[in-house]
């Protein structure tokens, strides 16, 4: 059978595109599937796709690429389908749309047709053809559309052989609406993919939450709930992956509560199965939700989820008390707070529910939902052959819908070997594993190269590839999924998974037989005896071994590792290296002053106790060294210290535009280079306060971690018309 899925931009990492990514993929093991991204935004897509599945556009919007097509003259025409901007605000189709939609709608071999939004169910609809099965899907619910597309998508619907839905409570309200269509409306919930990361240990004290800042998610109900739980469980703090128009007001709720050192906006990360790894608990607050994908993605990490019970998705999903919580909507913040008050208080609750969620998400493998949908497929065609006399296609179509299909040949090389792609994973003694697929390495033996970025002494680190003891002499397939046995036992991963290769290949970085000079080290593979790099792309990378993980000390000082994805897409590792360090525990920020407490590792301050009496903390002027000042440490605890900035010493010493102090305990600088956190610059944000200044007028001064994850101040005029 010949599939073909057609959505907005397969280059993004919506819920929509990682469901169609990962039902495409289980499609591809028995039939032809297409993906058809109507819009084509950047070279590869953020979501991986199976290889299997060929993945198409219509509309290349890439700027700077020859087929750029958004100044094409139809584009200054309007579209004839239904206006729908959706979630993420995409902007309204025009006549160019039309032409290409319509034309693919035309000419498709396919014996399927899946839409996957409203206004390309209608063109499905209006433009289909009557030779496959159109298939409408609901990424969303009924209860979301406003007027008039509500009323536009319903009308839709009626030129559908089937409309899916991803709640059956949608379903419903669905046929309830359209009590005369002779559409099948059927719900199939999103298939989730168990990632290949390591399970959950549910005792990182972190509460994760993902997705799109909009108001619908209600994160500011979470926010308000976490400081309730904050306040009693000083330990614990909260992440918020994504992007969306509510950061700004998150922020400044975030702020407001003094929760800036408890709660963190993360960004938008992806792939985000390896940040769901890292939490204890999973949190979902929304109003409503269609259907859940986050939540399904959680249980199969392990991690127990907290969830609003709204319409639809939650209630549907989570049995109550056996796989994670409910909590009723009108409990509002309150409930919410005391739902997570009890699964943090109680470990072996945790434990509990994180067992029953890991057995919960099965119900949603891809390879199941691709079943169900199957079924619906054959339901259809003999529907229409009882209705349609000429439907001895349809009859040769039902007879091929079960049937396996050959798994295809691996492509001939054409002079180019395909791009090893890495996943690396952090290891409990602050190490890198690195695994990789051997059938995309060159042939014979290998070294792994990390390689000190901007180094004049060129400065790198090899270690030898290890093949499996039980490898067969070929492996397919790209995916790498969970380790049996481990390369530190001098044993290359064993995968048990029914859809990963059969063994890979891979390194480490072992702590205590390599040492990385403080930097960038980026990572390439390398024919063993050669220097002929390849670099590696970063496939997965997994840091949960890092969250709360303190940095390392031995006779070479003080370090630490966290591998992590370039911003284009490489494996590289960022190390520190250092005599000494003061790690950053808190940033209080007080009425005209910041307070921080830190703790002191590697060697002892000065020749006496780490922080004795007379200590102070240097705040060094990057502007000029006369305005150095100092001010006086004390010790808390063994080796922890606490010290307070009053802000008019920064404001007395202002003279620039932008003026910047870093801060060092005598020569020891302050920082926070512990944990899985490459750039704090970007998560660990300190609110700032606003001063009169008598010669440069309005200054924001405020605490920020630099490029370096180090502490500094800053001390920045602010245009007398910003809030």
């Amino acid at each position: 059978m010949k599939i073909a899925f057609l959505i907005n931009n397969a280059f993004g990492i919506g819920g929509t595109i990682r469901s169609t990514a990962n039902l495409s993929a289980a499609f591809a093991d028995r039939h032809d599937v297409e993906v058809v991204s109507v819009h084509r935004s950047r070279d590869e897509p953020a979501l991986p796709f199976d290889p299997r599945v060929r993945l198409t556009s219509l509309i290349d919007l890439r700027e700077g690429s020859p087929g750029h097509e958004g100044d094409h003259p139809l584009t200054k025409l309007p579209g004839t389908m239904f206006p729908y901007t959706g979630a993420t605000g995409n902007l309204p189709y025009t006549a160019l749309q039309d032409e290409r939609i319509g034309g693919f709608l035309a000419r498709t071999e396919a014996d399927v047709v899946i839409a996957t939004r409203p206004d390309l169910n209608g063109y499905l609809a209006r433009d289909g053809r009557r030779r496959y099965l159109r298939v409408g899907q609901e990424h969303l619910s009924l209860d979301q559309y406003g007027e008039p597309l509500r009323t536009d998508q319903n009308n839709a619907i009626a030129g559908l052989d089937a409309y899916v839905t991803v709640s059956e409570a949608d379903a419903a309200q669905y046929r309830a609406a359209l009590p005369h269509v002779t559409t099948a409306i059927v719900c199939v919930p999103n298939g989730v993919r168990a990632p290949a990361v390591e399970r959950s240990t549910l005792d990182s004290q972190v509460i994760v939450a993902a997705g799109r800042l909009i108001p619908i998610k209600r994160y500011d109900r979470l926010v308000n709930a976490f400081a309730k739980v904050a306040a009693e469980h000083p330990g614990w703090t909260l992440r918020i992956y994504g992007r969306g128009p509510q950061k700004e007001n998150l922020r400044e709720q975030i702020d407001r509560l003094g929760l800036h050192d408890r709660a963190f906006l993360m960004g938008a990360v992806s792939p985000i199965e390896t940040e769901w790894a890292k939490g204890a608990v999973a949190a979902v607050s929304s109003d409503m939700e269609s259907f859940g994908m986050t939540i399904v993605e959680a249980m199969h990490c392990g991690v127990p989820v907290v969830a609003t019970d709204c319409p639809h998705g939650p209630g549907e999903i989570i049995a109550d008390g056996e796989d994670g919580i409910l909590v009723p909507l009108d409990g509002d913040v309150d409930a919410y707070a005391d739902a997570l008050n009890r699964i943090v208080t109680d470990e072996a609750l945790r434990e509990r529910l994180g067992k029953g969620a890991l057995e919960k998400a099965d119900a949603y493998a891809p390879s199941v939902i691709a079943r169900r949908y199957e079924t619906l497929f054959e339901e259809l065609s003999r529907s229409r052959r009882r209705g349609w006399d000429g439907a001895a296609r349809l009859r040769q179509f039902a007879a091929r819908a079960v049937r396996p299909r050959p798994a295809k040949a691996a492509p001939e090389a054409h002079g180019s070997a395909p791009t090893p792609a890495a996943h690396a994973r952090a290891t409990p003694d602050g190490g890198v594993t690195v695994l990789l697929d051997p059938a995309e390495l060159p042939s014979g033996p290998l070294d792994f190269i990390a390689r000190l970025r901007r180094d004049p002494g060129k400065r790198q680190v090899r270690v030898p590839v290890l093949p499996s003891a039980d490898a067969p002499d070929t492996v397919s397939g790209a995916t790498l999924h969970r380790v049996e046995h481990t390369l530190a036992e001098g044993r290359v991963p064993v995968l048990p998974s029914a859809d990963a290769p059969d063994t890979v290949s891979g390194a480490t970085l072992h702590r205590v037989e390599h040492t990385l000079a403080e930097g960038r080290w980026d990572c390439y593979v390398a024919p063993r005896g050669t220097n002929k790099r390849v670099r590696l792309t970063a496939r997965m990378v997994e840091q949960a071994a890092l969250v709360g993980r303190a940095p390392s000390v031995d006779q070479r000082g003080v370090a630490a590792w966290i591998p992590y994805a370039t911003a284009d897409g490489f494996l590289a590792v960022r190390s520190w290296l250092r005599p000494a360090h003061a790690e950053v525990d808190t940033v209080e920020v007080g009425d005209g002053s910041v307070t921080v407490t830190a703790t002191l590792y590697g060697a002892a301050y000065g020749a006496a106790a780490p922080v004795g009496e007379g200590a102070v903390v240097r705040v060094v002027s990057r502007t000029d060294t006369a305005y150095d000042f100092s001010v006086a440490a004390w010790a808390v605890g063994e080796r922890g210290f606490r010290f307070t900035v009053p802000y008019g010493e920064i404001m007395a010493r202002r003279s620039v535009e932008h003026d910047l102090w870093d801060l060092h305990l005598g020569e020891v600088p302050v920082g926070r280079i512990g944990g899985d956190v490459v750039e704090r610059r970007k998560t660990d944000l300190v609110p700032g306060q606003v001063f009169q200044h008598g010669e440069r007028g309005r200054t924001r001064v405020r605490p920020y971690f630099t490029v370096n994850n180090e502490l500094a101040l800053s001390a920045k005029d602010v245009d007398e018309g910003a809030q």
